[in-house]
């Protein structure tokens, strides 16, 4: 599949392959070197690459951007799928997906978006049914730190959009929304947008914008 990855991201114009290995340690060290925007990933074991992301999210980069973790797996399970998103995983794509899946998944967390496949959707969604008993949001604590409209900025992040989208939706400026994230962030101890979207999804604040 590397192979696969490699000939076919590295014939498009607007991305560079700058380096591949089957070593989360080598990764590491070739993402200190070259610092990419995105990082692929592919794991046989769920904790080693669960690890891998999290050093990678821990990588010190310039205007606190570290590089964007995309996942590729072939049997996601609903646990595996929060835990990668916990620990900061940009993208989950199946491994069967097409080219133009593939391609569109590497732009799309090369602009910060976090990017799930289908499949992945489908499981968030049948999640989120399947909990339609459980407290609402204002009932968890986690949740009642936060004011109205970081409430109002973390449920329009939940629903994919972007910064500037939060700021036109709000009608509120680009610094203000990103202050928000700040401090959002800040209070509930999260590192990015992926844990933002799965902590919307977990504590029922989705539901509550529904």
């Amino acid at each position: 599949m590397r192979d696969g990855l490699r000939t076919l991201l590295g014939s498009l114009p607007d991305i560079d392959v700058v380096a591949t290995t089957d070593s989360a340690m080598q990764t590491v060290v070739l993402t200190r070197t070259h610092r990419p925007d995105v990082v692929l990933i592919g794991f046989a074991e769920l904790e080693p690459g669960l690890d891998l992301i999290r050093r990678l999210g821990a990588e010190e980069r310039p205007r606190d951007n570290p590089p964007h973790a995309v996942v590729f797996h072939s049997d996601y399970t609903d646990a595996m799928v929060a835990d990668l998103l916990c620990a900061g995983a940009k993208g989950l794509v199946n491994r069967d997906a097409t080219s133009d899946e593939v391609v569109a998944a590497t732009r799309t967390a090369a602009r910060g978006r976090t990017v799930l496949g289908p499949e992945i959707v489908d499981r968030l969604v049948d999640w989120f049914r399947e909990r339609g008993s459980a407290p609402r949001a204002e009932e968890r604590p986690e949740v009642g730190g936060l004011t109205r409209r970081e409430r109002e900025v973390l449920q329009l992040i939940g629903r994919g959009m972007s910064i500037d989208d939060v700021a036109g939706e709000l009608y509120i400026g680009i610094s203000t929304v990103r202050t928000h994230l700040h401090r959002i962030r800040h209070k509930l101890d999260l590192k990015d947008r992926a844990q933002l979207v799965a902590f919307a999804y977990q504590t029922g604040l989705m539901r509550e914008a529904a």
